[in-house]
């Protein structure tokens, strides 16, 4: 038997957000992943290099799945859930976890890693990556690409405009990186599947990812939710895209 509307929301509002981990939508929800398998490329990298840093590193579950790290690890995380999940995951590494906003500038002082990674950043501070990076060094990282999953984003706020969906679009990365001095070598862009089955995980995701729909609460959305359970009840699955885009970016030496 199906459970409720009340029931998915209840289920999926007491679920813990911290981390970068989304195993609880397992069987709930899918997504396609980009071809060229970022967790391996960057953990190849990472075992040619003697000082690294992941930024943004969310729970630090990417960063801990590398088959080797550096001997001078360093992973930025500024929610401070976030912070503590990766500190218990990384510390045994070796991997030190430095608390930051996410703003300029970096903690750390100029030519200070030969690799700089990121999965998913919010904001990419070109200026600041270039900075931290030795002559030579490389910014190896998979972002979230222009529109993504807006299928969702405009069922909740309406049609968006057109400099909303540009946002984060690869060939703006590409200039931004090459305006603060990096030479971008390889980028990659895949627009990939993603289905929810229940509405319980439409609410977890946006609790998780939260700048997708902005303020967004079981209460205040209840109405459009409601319809949106009714639609999964109804035809089935609701279907999105991702967007993704891997980008390195080498410092001239």
């Amino acid at each position: 038997m199906s459970r409720t509307f009340e029931e998915l929301l209840a289920e999926a509002e007491e679920v813990s957000v911290a981390g970068w981990d989304f195993s609880w939508l397992d069987g709930r929800a899918t997504e396609e992943r980009p071809s060229w398998g970022y967790q391996q490329l960057m953990s190849d990298r990472l075992a040619t290099v003697s000082a690294a840093l992941d930024v943004q590193t969310g729970g630090g579950e990417v960063l801990a799945g590398a088959a080797r790290l550096p001997p001078a690890m360093v992973a930025t995380e500024s929610w401070p859930p976030n912070v503590a999940k990766a500190t218990e995951l990384l510390h045994p590494r070796g991997a030190i976890v430095v608390a930051d906003p996410d703003e300029p500038p970096l903690p750390f002082a100029d030519e200070a890693f030969d690799l700089v990674t990121s999965r998913h950043p919010v904001t990419a501070w070109w200026s600041e990556i270039a900075r931290v990076l030795r002559p030579g060094g490389t910014y190896l990282a998979q972002h979230v690409g222009h529109s993504s999953v807006f299928e969702l984003v405009e069922f909740f706020l309406g049609p968006q405009p057109e400099e909303v969906r540009r946002a984060r679009h690869p060939d703006d990365e590409r200039a931004a990186a090459e305006a603060a001095g990096l030479r971008v070598v390889d980028l990659r862009f895949e627009r990939l599947r993603t289905e929810f089955f229940d509405v319980g995980a439409v609410v977890y995701f946006l609790r998780k990812v939260i700048w997708m729909v902005p303020g967004f609460t079981v209460e205040r959305h209840r109405d459009r939710l409601r319809e949106l359970h009714e639609r999964i009840e109804r035809d089935g699955p609701f279907v999105a895209h991702s967007t993704r885009f891997l980008i390195e970016a080498r410092k001239p030496a």
